[in-house]
């Protein structure tokens, strides 16, 4: 019962995003071009967040996302947009930095 609580508020156990990189996640970078160009992780699809919308059929539903940008503001935004849009396993991975320093 307390587990499915926490399930269900998002508490808990965060999800290791070295271990989803290493099994074949996807990492959604949703900072703008210029952002992206300047560094990123190597690998990682880039679609900007105003953009994200409309860049759904990009993305499989079947795949684990772990999305990233410069603070972890964007990226949350768009793991909310993705959630909402039907894509089950999706992860903030907060900083594209941070994402990069678990993917080793």
């Amino acid at each position: 019962m307390i587990s499915a609580l926490k399930k269900l508020l998002g508490i808990g156990p965060k999800a290791d995003i070295g271990q989803l990189i290493k099994e074949g996640a996807v990492v959604l970078d949703v900072r703008s071009k210029n952002e992206y160009k300047n560094g990123h992780v190597r690998g990682s699809v880039n679609i900007p967040l105003d953009q994200l919308s409309s860049n759904l059929s990009k993305l499989k539903k079947d795949k684990p996302i772990i999305t990233c940008c410069a603070s972890g503001m964007r990226s949350a935004s768009a793991k909310s947009i993705l959630k909402a849009n039907g894509f089950n396993e999706v992860h903030n991975g907060g900083s594209w930095v941070s994402v990069n320093n678990k993917k080793s």
